[in-house]
């Protein structure tokens, strides 16, 4: 049963956990479970994904409860009217605060690579880190968090049209925690891990991930762009195997009432145990 996080007569949040994919996809055709059959099963009635979390990514997952208020909360994600605030563990130390502005060049997925697509079509990713997951559910073929990341000159070009020109991107990030680990990784005798609190203003496909591998910092659990030496040492040291990104808020306008509205999602449980495990407590959220 999904944990409801508000409800009113045209609106439906959850919190999705990590794991779980929003809809049927041919990407994962294996799985059975997705979040808006749950959610219809559980409350009884149809429901609309206003927006998408990739399979890896836990928190806020937003739903109309019919087609005209999807329509009109449509319209808000692509206007990118809707303000979007993530958690995520890194590698590494990054600055204390900062903006990541480095241009994208729209990835495709496996299915739109086979077709042909992509050519000459606008970015469909247009509200930020979870629409852009929302098309291509996170790599799904390779979401064990365990396997090293494309090689570097080759992760950006791997699924892409060539056709197409990089777009702009901008992602603001805030650094909460950072914690030193005796383990050596790579080249150094310790490793080096950060929370950090991330604030999308564009919204290109997989933009919080790539620009986070931009500056060197990639997401823990990131099985495309990561670092796979990092990742199999927080599923040894922690048992995880997700990717520790986390939707923690969405901030929009009432598509019916047109009041503001904020929806919260504490880190999932999973998400805690690490940062637990870190040394990091509730109060570095604030």
């Amino acid at each position: 049963m999904l944990d409801i996080l508000y409800r009113d007569p045209w609106l439906i949040a959850v919190a999705k956990p990590s794991g779980l994919l929003v809809h049927r996809s041919l990407i994962a055709a294996q799985d059975e479970r997705f979040a808006v059959q749950l959610l219809r099963d559980q409350i009884g009635q149809r429901v609309y994904p206003a927006h998408r979390l990739d399979r890896g990514t836990s928190g806020v997952l937003l739903f109309a409860l019919d087609r005209h208020t999807a329509a009109t909360l449509g319209g808000q994600f692509e206007s990118r009217a809707v303000d979007k605030r993530y958690l995520a563990i890194v590698r590494g130390h990054p600055a204390e605060s900062g903006s990541i502005e480095h241009a994208l060049v729209r990835r495709l997925d496996p299915i739109e690579r086979s077709r042909g697509r992509g050519a000459g079509r606008r970015d469909a990713t247009a509200d930020s880190e979870d629409r852009d997951e929302d098309l291509d559910p996170e790599s799904d073929h390779d979401h064990d968090g365990l396997h090293d990341g494309l090689a570097h000159n080759d992760a950006e070009a791997a699924a892409v049209s060539a056709t197409q020109a990089a777009q702009p991107a901008l992602t603001h990030f805030r650094r909460l925690a950072t914690v030193e680990l005796p383990h050596a990784v790579d080249r150094y005798p310790s490793s080096r891990y950060a929370l950090v609190a991330l604030h999308p203003e564009s919204g290109r496909r997989h933009q919080l991930r790539r620009h986070l591998k931009h500056i060197s910092h990639p997401i823990i659990g990131d099985a495309t762009y990561g670092k796979g030496r990092h990742n199999r040492l927080f599923q040894t040291l922690f048992g995880s195997q997700r990717l520790l990104l986390a939707c923690t808020q969405l901030s929009l306008t009432h598509p019916v009432t047109r009041s503001p509205l904020t929806l919260h999602a504490p880190p999932s449980r999973d998400f805690r145990l690490v940062m637990q495990a870190l040394g990091w407590h509730d109060n570095v959220l604030d």
